[in-house]
């Protein structure tokens, strides 16, 4: 008998782990039940310590020098949420995109989308940005996933002759919502980095989707 409820790919759970084990010793921190007085530090030191801000690339570009201390802060910064609702939303769109994304892609393919996608969001929002404005959270790495999502809408599209910019349609939905919220309650510059995630896990597709172009079109077909 089929469970009512297909369970997670095991890549989706192994990447949101490190997000639900952060955001429990933070809360737990800040509630006084773990860690002691400075346990209500824990998640300001750990942003310091390994989120990203355009100025760790400006100085790093200055200077000539890639330690990997701070070239690290490139994969880890998704890991580490504003908050409690900022970390639920972030689960919320990896389990689900995730999933949709990891029963076509191999595990290595899933993990490459979403880091990769980081680092390309991270990566254009310190280009385009200066200074300490940080970058905080997992959601231009879960632009990615819904950038891969889009990818295997799109091939379907191809595959079936239908109208390929019917394949964009969540993306353009979900940056429409964002520039609503945006527009009420104030907002920064986080958006360059979701579109910059974005196109980097679309972009990622034509590299780690199984079997290349044409063994995804193929199996898309089938479906």
């Amino acid at each position: 008998m089929e469970p009512p409820v297909n369970p997670l790919p095991p890549v989706v759970l192994l990447i949101a782990l490190p997000i639900v084990l952060l955001e429990t010793a933070f809360q737990l921190g800040s509630q006084g039940l773990a860690g002691g007085p400075a346990a209500v530090g824990w998640r300001l030191a750990a942003l310091r310590d390994w989120g990203f801000a355009p100025v760790i690339l400006d100085w790093m570009i200055a200077n000539n020098r890639w330690p990997l201390r701070e070239l690290a802060r490139f994969v880890t910064y998704p890991f580490i949420q504003g908050g409690f609702t900022q970390t639920l939303f972030v689960l919320v769109f990896l389990l689900a995109l995730g999933k949709m994304v990891a029963e076509v892609f191999r595990p290595f393919a899933v993990v490459a989308v979403f880091l990769g996608s980081a680092i390309g969001g991270a990566l254009v929002f310190g280009l385009v940005l200066s200074g300490p404005t940080p970058l905080i959270g997992g959601f231009p790495a879960v632009y990615g996933l819904i950038g891969a999502y889009t990818f295997l809408l799109w091939m379907r599209q191809v595959a079936t002759g239908g109208p390929q910019t019917q394949a964009f349609t969540l993306i353009a939905m979900l940056l429409g919502v964002q520039l609503l919220f945006g527009l009420l309650f104030g907002g920064g510059y986080e958006w360059i980095a979701d579109i910059a995630g974005f196109a980097t896990g679309f972009a990622l597709c034509f590299v780690v989707s199984p079997g290349g172009w044409a063994r995804l079109k193929a199996r898309l077909s089938q479906r």
